[in-house]
């Protein structure tokens, strides 16, 4: 019985073998497709049991594959096994990081995600580098703190209601708790090879957890679970029952392309900043708008004004909320949507120019 099973499980086992770097690129990328199309709001519960889901399969995959690693020896069928298991620690990976960079894109402005797209195409070449599976076992075990890391960064906000240097610090330190306990595992499972290993995933710990600090504390990282959900410079912006209305300047045709707009104002006029900032239910915080101007002169950005608000979390389409600049002289402009601990949220940039407000004017309606 063994012998038949064994034979029937040979040709698609050679095939799965043979093919192994396309399987895994493919189910890296079926991760992230899946998930792009799927996931909603960071505080859906869907949405938490799915990242929890990926979580433990990648654990679970990377204990399994560690077991046939070191009890090849014992059976055939276990070498065989090597490769399915590769292909499924890759697509929990893959989908863990779709997710996380379509939260941490929408979190901030683009620039500020760059980290998490590198590290999404170092891990598809990673895979084709990687053969030996001491080199794949480092590697991946690194990928599996980082994604470890990057979970609780924006999960502990969902559940402690608090955001900062204190809840960031937490969530690093419980991603390191959790990690410690993969590692505790995988030695028990096979003590030799996890001693080989063991500088290689020091430092790779080490590294994960000095780059996010640095990106956190030099304002790089996207301040997850906030992330912009609407924005404008306006003439005017009022507040009408459950709505908004504002009273904008019909935009150049180069402003639909991401250029900024221009906006003529008349001798005292003031501007209004509109944003909507998602957070999730019941989370308290602070959200500030940083009014600049370009000085010609110093070549460089000058604040203007700064305005504190308190915002909570809840509202699908984001917490509502204006500012006012009175007088901007004309020139070119933009308000940074900030945390207090200086994270962007967002950045609308603009030119002011003088003018008798001959300009064609419409009333926006904003939900």
């Amino acid at each position: 019985m063994t012998t038949i099973a064994h034979n029937w499980l040979a040709p698609p086992l050679t095939a799965v073998k043979r093919y192994e770097r396309s399987l895994s690129a493919a189910s890296m990328v079926g991760g992230f497709a899946f998930d792009n199309y799927y996931f909603g709001r960071i505080d859906h519960p869907a949405t938490q049991i799915a990242l929890a889901l990926y979580l433990a399969g990648a654990i679970v995959a990377l204990l399994a594959l560690h077991y046939t690693q070191s009890h090849a020896e014992r059976s055939g069928l276990l070498r065989k096994a090597r490769t399915p298991l590769i292909g499924a620690t890759q697509f929990a990976l893959g989908g863990l990081w779709s997710a996380f960079l379509v939260f941490y894109g929408r979190s901030a402005v683009l620039i500020a995600s760059w980290p998490f797209l590198f590290l999404l195409g170092a891990m598809l070449v990673g895979n084709e580098m990687f053969r030996h599976y001491q080199s794949r076992l480092t590697f991946t075990s690194t990928l599996l703190f980082l994604a470890l890391c990057s979970y609780a960064i924006f999960v502990v906000p969902v559940f402690t209601l608090t955001m900062g240097k204190w809840t960031f610090l937490l969530s690093c330190l419980l991603a390191t708790a959790a990690f410690g306990l993969v590692l505790w595992a995988l030695h028990t499972i096979g003590r030799e090879r996890i001693r080989a290993s063991w500088r290689g995933i020091g430092l790779g710990a080490i590294g994960v957890l000095s780059g996010l600090n640095l990106f956190y504390f030099l304002n790089i990282l996207p301040p997850l679970p906030l992330a912009l959900a609407n924005s404008g410079v306006f003439h005017a912006v009022a507040r009408s029952g459950n709505v908004y209305r504002a009273t904008a300047e019909e935009g150049d045709w180069w402003s639909a392309f991401g250029f900024n707009r221009t906006l003529h104002i008349a001798p005292g006029q003031p501007l209004y900043l509109y944003s909507a900032v998602f957070a999730p239910i019941a989370l308290k915080t602070n959200i500030i708008h940083i009014w600049q101007r370009y000085d010609e002169a110093q070549k460089r950005w000058r604040t203007e004004s700064t305005v504190n608000f308190p915002i909570t979390g809840g509202r699908e389409g984001g917490y509502r909320l204006y500012s006012i600049k009175t007088k901007p002289q004309a020139g070119q402009w933009r308000v940074a949507i900030e945390t207090p601990d200086g994270l962007l949220i967002g950045r609308v940039g603009f030119s002011v120019a003088e003018g008798a407000n001959n300009a064609v004017r419409f009333l926006q309606i904003i939900e």
